[in-house]
């Protein structure tokens, strides 16, 4: 047995170094090919290039630009759509803020839908309580590797006219009713951030079949700059968000053992929860028929109720053990951070909360039932490809019996 015992803790693999993390003579050949070659910018390199047009492939998608970062690449996806100021982008509260600095960088709104509890996803349903006649695109965030449900969203978006934007740092290879996430929107935005799916430290990519937005995002990258065209310019304001060779030879050998890291994800996710289905008080991830989940981190939801203390109280019992586990996520909804309770963007001038609705910027906590309801319970646990068999049975047992503990006191 785990609870009360004095053994030794098991060290667990950390996402955050080599414990955690598939890196290794691939990467290092590769860079080795990039140093020697002399050339690390991606504009005259080949390894930025070579990524690109394999994960279009991947994807089953026509262009892919990779940039310096996943906040570089909503960015990206964001101005490619070129809002005027003041229009409105739809987007979740649980999400990292890299995803809504860049719309309000393009001097956009960002509007909040509420989430499903169990989720933490938007929905249609959501998504359309938002809507106004200056709504200019949808964020959908496929939080945790686990997918929205497109069906409706899509639905939703066509008959407003409105273009979806998929945010995918992190649901590498996640699938939807058999298609991979990122290809049912207009845009695909994708990070390789340290603790993704693949990493090159930061890094993001953007994805589209829409031949304008696939131009303007290239520009946009590199500060709308047309290089190869006849009589290139800066056509527009934009950026340097160029990705280096260096970071595009480790993302490239990244992409090999993408599909091997998924699956090692899927097997100790699944292996954790033969443990945890059936605890009282503990909810697990469930998976609709025809999804994949790529469990970018593995969140359970803790039921207060059977389980005093809930999810804080649960994660403090199993730091003791080596299992360190994130309750809440993130510790407030996005819209309760400073930037959007005082609007602190430019200088003094709250640009561009000045040509928001009130309707917009209302955060009032019972418009968000659903965001609140998922923060109070989840529990992220955190998995990586280096997880074994006897990691996961570890992780799953020690959550097990710490919470049947935490029930019983």
């Amino acid at each position: 047995m785990i609870a009360g015992e004095k053994a030794q803790a098991m060290r667990l693999p950390s996402d955050q170094d080599a414990t955690g993390r598939d890196l290794g003579d691939e990467e290092l050949a590769l860079l080795e090919r990039a140093v020697r070659s002399g050339t690390l910018t991606s504009t005259k390199g080949s390894f930025v290039p070579t990524l690109e047009k394999r994960f279009a492939q991947l994807l089953g998608m026509k262009y892919a630009y990779a940039c310096a970062s996943g906040t570089g690449a909503i960015h990206t996806a964001i101005a490619a759509l070129n809002p005027e100021p003041g229009e409105e982008i739809i987007t979740s509260p649980i999400t990292d803020m890299g995803a809504l600095a860049p719309i309000l960088y393009q001097g956009a709104i960002p509007v909040f839908a509420d989430v499903d509890p169990k989720t933490a996803c938007i929905t249609a349903q959501t998504i359309a309580a938002c809507l106004s006649r200056r709504t200019r695109a949808i964020v959908v965030t496929h939080l945790f590797g686990h997918p929205c449900d497109m069906g409706p969203i899509l639905q939703l978006a066509r008959e407003n006219e409105i273009p979806v934007i998929e945010d995918c740092a992190q649901a590498f290879l996640t699938r939807s009713q058999g298609r991979f996430a990122g290809t049912f929107g207009r845009i695909a935005c994708f990070s390789m951030q340290q603790g993704k799916h693949m990493t090159s430290g930061e890094g993001g990519i953007v994805a589209t079949n829409d031949p304008l937005l696939a131009r303007r995002m290239y520009l946009f990258i590199n500060k709308a700059w047309g290089y190869g065209d006849p009589d290139p310019d800066h056509y527009f304001l934009a950026l340097n968000y160029r990705m280096s060779e260096l970071q595009g030879a480790v993302a490239l050998a990244q992409l090999d053992k993408l599909e091997e890291a998924v699956k090692r994800r899927i097997e100790a996710a699944d292996a954790i929860g033969e443990y945890l289905d059936g605890v009282e008080g503990i909810d697990i991830p469930s998976v609709r028929s025809g999804d994949v989940h790529s469990y970018w981190k593995y969140a359970i939801h803790v039921d207060g109720s059977k389980i005093p203390g809930g999810a804080v109280a649960l994660a403090n019992a199993l730091r003791p053990l080596g299992v360190f586990t994130v309750p809440r996520y993130i510790q407030k909804p996005a819209f309760m951070c400073e930037v959007f309770q005082r609007q602190s963007t430019f200088g003094s001038s709250r640009y561009p909360f000045t040509l928001a609705r009130p309707q917009a910027v209302d955060y009032d906590r019972e418009l968000f039932p659903g965001t609140f309801a998922a923060l109070d319970s989840i529990l992220v646990v955190p998995i990586n490809e280096r997880y074994t068999t006897e990691h996961a049975a570890y992780v799953g047992r020690s959550i097990a019996e710490c919470a049947q503990r935490l029930a019983q006191a």
